[in-house]
């Protein structure tokens, strides 16, 4: 099944570049549209149907930190994915607090582009080699998610997950996929998959940015 995506970059000539990556080796990834300021964005939003949006930072008409953090309150379902030559760490950890999926150099390969994609595809979040930051990093600036559960402080919370639940919750904060977990924990990406699920369904959470948000505010690690 084809893959829509719309990229905001004002380098045409890079955009260029991707589209005919994706056209000649990985045609299950299309781009519909590039569009070059949050205005065109949101124009695009209402009259293009995609799934991923691959986004450059610095936009000439928005602060990029602020439009992740408005596209995540008005359209929950886009998958964001960064993709910058901005890669200082607080600008990482900003884009991930803000909603963001995933963040990728722009210095990266292909390749690591492509495993973000199918990452975030797969409800999980993606930060690349050399990108990732500390769980403290995240605490900062973390403001209060409002998740359903039936649980209410960190201890009972803790409890309601396994020891081997709660060293995967702290690497998940840490930005790290499951194939990464795997080789970390020796065992298989599979399996990381099927606690990362439980440890959702314990916390009454949906998805990945918003279990990292949960599990920082409420010290879980």
């Amino acid at each position: 099944m084809e893959t829509n995506i719309v990229v905001l970059d004002c380098q045409k000539m890079f955009v260029e570049g991707l589209d005919a990556y994706f056209k000649l080796y990985e045609k299950k990834y299309k781009i519909s549209n590039q569009v070059c300021s949050a205005e065109e964005l949101q124009k695009a939003i209402l009259v293009d149907e995609f799934d991923i949006l691959i986004m450059e930072l610095n936009i000439p008409d928005q602060d990029g930190l602020s439009l992740i953090q408005h596209l995540r309150k008005e359209n929950p379902g886009i998958k964001i994915l960064v993709l910058s030559s901005y890669t200082d760490s607080k600008l990482v950890r900003n884009a991930m607090i803000n909603g963001a999926d995933g963040f990728v150099d722009k210095k990266s390969t292909f390749r690591e582009l492509l495993y973000a994609l199918e990452e975030i595809k797969e409800g999980n979040t993606y930060i690349g080699d050399g990108l990732r930051t500390s769980p403290a990093a995240f605490k900062k600036k973390v403001e209060p998610t409002v998740v359903k559960s039936e649980y209410n402080d960190t201890f009972t919370l803790k409890q309601k997950l396994t020891k081997r639940e709660q060293e995967i919750l702290e690497l998940i904060t840490q930005g790290k996929s499951n194939k990464h977990i795997g080789k970390e924990l020796y065992i298989s990406f599979q399996t990381v998959g099927v606690h990362r699920k439980n440890i959702m369904k314990k916390l009454g959470i949906r998805n990945t940015v918003s279990l990292i948000k949960f599990a920082l505010e409420n010290h879980l690690v």
